[in-house]
Protein backbone atom coordinates (compact mmCIF):
# COMPACT_ATOMS: atom_id res chain seq x y z
CA UNK A 1 0.00 0.00 0.00
CA UNK A 2 1.42 3.39 -1.02
CA UNK A 3 1.21 6.25 1.37
CA UNK A 4 0.27 9.73 0.24
CA UNK A 5 3.14 12.20 0.57
CA UNK A 6 3.11 14.05 3.87
CA UNK A 7 2.25 17.72 3.81
CA UNK A 8 5.20 20.01 4.41
CA UNK A 9 5.52 21.65 7.82
CA UNK A 10 4.90 25.40 7.82
CA UNK A 11 8.62 26.23 8.06
CA UNK A 12 9.40 23.84 5.20
CA UNK A 13 6.67 25.46 3.09
CA UNK A 14 8.18 28.89 3.80
CA UNK A 15 11.66 27.62 2.87
CA UNK A 16 10.39 26.13 -0.39
CA UNK A 17 8.53 29.34 -1.30
CA UNK A 18 11.57 31.47 -0.43
CA UNK A 19 13.86 29.23 -2.51
CA UNK A 20 11.52 29.53 -5.50
CA UNK A 21 11.22 33.32 -5.16
CA UNK A 22 14.99 33.73 -4.93
CA UNK A 23 15.62 31.20 -7.70
CA UNK A 24 13.31 33.12 -10.03
CA UNK A 25 15.38 36.27 -9.47
CA UNK A 26 18.76 34.52 -9.75
CA UNK A 27 17.74 32.68 -12.93
CA UNK A 28 16.59 35.99 -14.42
CA UNK A 29 20.03 37.43 -13.65
CA UNK A 30 22.25 34.46 -14.51
CA UNK A 31 20.22 32.13 -16.74
CA UNK A 32 19.43 28.49 -16.13
CA UNK A 33 22.99 27.67 -15.13
CA UNK A 34 22.65 29.96 -12.13
CA UNK A 35 24.63 28.98 -9.09
CA UNK A 36 22.59 26.80 -6.74
CA UNK A 37 24.92 27.88 -3.95
CA UNK A 38 24.02 31.51 -4.70
CA UNK A 39 20.31 30.64 -4.65
CA UNK A 40 20.65 28.91 -1.26
CA UNK A 41 22.72 31.78 0.16
CA UNK A 42 20.27 34.46 -0.97
CA UNK A 43 17.31 32.40 0.27
CA UNK A 44 19.13 32.11 3.60
CA UNK A 45 18.94 28.32 3.63
CA UNK A 46 21.65 25.69 3.58
CA UNK A 47 22.47 23.60 0.53
CA UNK A 48 20.93 20.59 2.28
CA UNK A 49 17.61 22.43 2.57
CA UNK A 50 17.71 23.40 -1.09
CA UNK A 51 18.43 19.79 -2.10
CA UNK A 52 15.69 18.42 0.19
CA UNK A 53 13.18 20.50 -1.79
CA UNK A 54 14.82 20.18 -5.22
CA UNK A 55 17.13 17.20 -5.61
CA UNK A 56 18.45 18.47 -8.96
CA UNK A 57 18.76 21.69 -10.92
CA UNK A 58 16.18 20.27 -13.34
CA UNK A 59 13.64 19.83 -10.52
CA UNK A 60 14.12 23.45 -9.50
CA UNK A 61 13.74 24.65 -13.11
CA UNK A 62 10.66 22.48 -13.56
CA UNK A 63 9.08 24.06 -10.48
CA UNK A 64 9.89 27.57 -11.77
CA UNK A 65 8.59 26.83 -15.24
CA UNK A 66 5.48 25.08 -13.93
CA UNK A 67 4.49 28.07 -11.82
CA UNK A 68 5.22 30.40 -14.75
CA UNK A 69 3.03 28.32 -17.07
CA UNK A 70 0.24 28.28 -14.49
CA UNK A 71 0.43 32.08 -14.11
CA UNK A 72 0.30 32.55 -17.89
CA UNK A 73 -2.73 30.28 -18.21
CA UNK A 74 -4.54 32.24 -15.49
CA UNK A 75 -3.47 35.54 -17.03
CA UNK A 76 -5.01 34.51 -20.37
CA UNK A 77 -8.36 34.06 -18.64
CA UNK A 78 -8.14 37.49 -17.05
CA UNK A 79 -7.19 39.15 -20.34
CA UNK A 80 -9.94 37.29 -22.19
CA UNK A 81 -12.51 38.67 -19.74
CA UNK A 82 -11.21 42.24 -19.62
CA UNK A 83 -9.63 43.17 -22.97
CA UNK A 84 -10.68 43.25 -26.63
CA UNK A 85 -9.47 40.13 -28.52
CA UNK A 86 -6.45 41.57 -30.37
CA UNK A 87 -5.28 43.55 -27.33
CA UNK A 88 -5.64 40.52 -25.05
CA UNK A 89 -3.61 38.33 -27.42
CA UNK A 90 -0.84 40.89 -27.88
CA UNK A 91 -0.51 41.60 -24.17
CA UNK A 92 -0.43 37.87 -23.37
CA UNK A 93 2.18 37.20 -26.07
CA UNK A 94 4.31 40.03 -24.73
CA UNK A 95 4.19 38.45 -21.26
CA UNK A 96 4.89 35.00 -22.74
CA UNK A 97 7.92 36.29 -24.65
CA UNK A 98 9.25 38.26 -21.67
CA UNK A 99 9.02 35.17 -19.48
CA UNK A 100 10.59 32.93 -22.11
CA UNK A 101 13.51 35.35 -22.39
CA UNK A 102 14.01 35.06 -18.63
CA UNK A 103 14.94 31.40 -18.93
CA UNK A 104 17.84 31.94 -21.29
CA UNK A 105 20.07 28.94 -21.65
CA UNK A 106 17.24 26.47 -21.12
CA UNK A 107 18.66 23.13 -22.15
CA UNK A 108 17.16 21.38 -25.17
CA UNK A 109 16.49 18.37 -22.98
CA UNK A 110 14.30 20.51 -20.70
CA UNK A 111 12.35 21.82 -23.69
CA UNK A 112 11.83 18.22 -24.82
CA UNK A 113 10.18 17.42 -21.48
CA UNK A 114 7.44 19.91 -22.28
CA UNK A 115 6.24 17.59 -25.05
CA UNK A 116 6.63 14.47 -22.91
CA UNK A 117 3.28 13.31 -21.46
CA UNK A 118 5.12 11.84 -18.45
CA UNK A 119 6.88 15.12 -17.62
CA UNK A 120 5.77 16.99 -14.52
CA UNK A 121 5.63 20.12 -16.71
CA UNK A 122 3.40 18.65 -19.39
CA UNK A 123 0.01 19.50 -17.83
CA UNK A 124 1.03 23.07 -16.97
CA UNK A 125 2.55 23.59 -20.40
CA UNK A 126 -0.55 22.26 -22.15
CA UNK A 127 -2.86 24.44 -20.04
CA UNK A 128 -0.75 27.51 -20.91
CA UNK A 129 -0.70 26.64 -24.62
CA UNK A 130 -4.46 25.99 -24.65
CA UNK A 131 -5.05 29.34 -22.95
CA UNK A 132 -2.94 31.09 -25.59
CA UNK A 133 -4.74 29.21 -28.35
CA UNK A 134 -8.10 30.43 -26.97
CA UNK A 135 -6.86 34.01 -27.15
CA UNK A 136 -5.64 33.39 -30.70
CA UNK A 137 -8.98 31.87 -31.78
CA UNK A 138 -10.85 34.79 -30.24
CA UNK A 139 -8.68 37.32 -32.12
CA UNK A 140 -9.13 35.33 -35.34
CA UNK A 141 -12.92 35.20 -34.89
CA UNK A 142 -12.88 38.98 -34.48
CA UNK A 143 -10.99 39.23 -37.79
CA UNK A 144 -7.79 40.67 -36.30
CA UNK A 145 -5.41 37.75 -36.89
CA UNK A 146 -4.82 35.75 -40.06
CA UNK A 147 -6.86 32.54 -40.15
CA UNK A 148 -3.89 30.40 -41.28
CA UNK A 149 -2.01 30.90 -37.99
CA UNK A 150 -2.28 28.17 -35.38
CA UNK A 151 -1.04 27.77 -31.81
CA UNK A 152 2.14 26.00 -32.91
CA UNK A 153 3.02 28.92 -35.20
CA UNK A 154 2.39 31.35 -32.37
CA UNK A 155 4.58 29.57 -29.83
CA UNK A 156 7.37 28.94 -32.33
CA UNK A 157 7.51 32.58 -33.48
CA UNK A 158 7.36 34.17 -30.06
CA UNK A 159 9.73 31.66 -28.48
CA UNK A 160 12.20 32.52 -31.25
CA UNK A 161 11.83 36.26 -30.59
CA UNK A 162 12.26 35.67 -26.86
CA UNK A 163 15.38 33.57 -27.27
CA UNK A 164 17.19 35.90 -29.67
CA UNK A 165 19.51 37.10 -26.88
CA UNK A 166 20.88 33.56 -26.48
CA UNK A 167 21.54 33.12 -30.16
CA UNK A 168 22.62 36.63 -31.05
CA UNK A 169 23.27 38.87 -28.04
CA UNK A 170 24.06 41.80 -30.34
CA UNK A 171 20.42 41.71 -31.54
CA UNK A 172 18.88 41.46 -28.06
CA UNK A 173 18.25 45.20 -27.93
CA UNK A 174 15.97 44.78 -30.96
CA UNK A 175 13.69 42.26 -29.25
CA UNK A 176 10.77 44.71 -28.93
CA UNK A 177 11.12 45.72 -32.57
CA UNK A 178 11.16 42.08 -33.64
CA UNK A 179 8.09 41.41 -31.49
CA UNK A 180 6.25 44.24 -33.28
CA UNK A 181 7.28 42.90 -36.69
CA UNK A 182 5.98 39.43 -35.89
CA UNK A 183 2.72 40.88 -34.54
CA UNK A 184 2.32 42.90 -37.73
CA UNK A 185 2.84 39.73 -39.77
CA UNK A 186 -0.02 38.05 -37.90
CA UNK A 187 -2.55 40.78 -38.71
CA UNK A 188 -5.33 39.73 -41.05
CA UNK A 189 -5.08 41.52 -44.40
CA UNK A 190 -8.81 41.13 -45.07
CA UNK A 191 -9.68 43.82 -42.51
Amino acid sequence: MTQAPRALRADAQRNRARILDVARTVVEEQGTQASLRDIARRAEVGMGTLYRHFATREELLEALLGSRFDRLAARAGTLEATRPPAEALEEWLREFAAGAATYRGLAASMIATLEDDASSLHASCMAMREAGARLLARAQEAGHIRPDVDGTDLFALFSAVASIADVAPSIAARRDHLFALVMEGLVSRSR
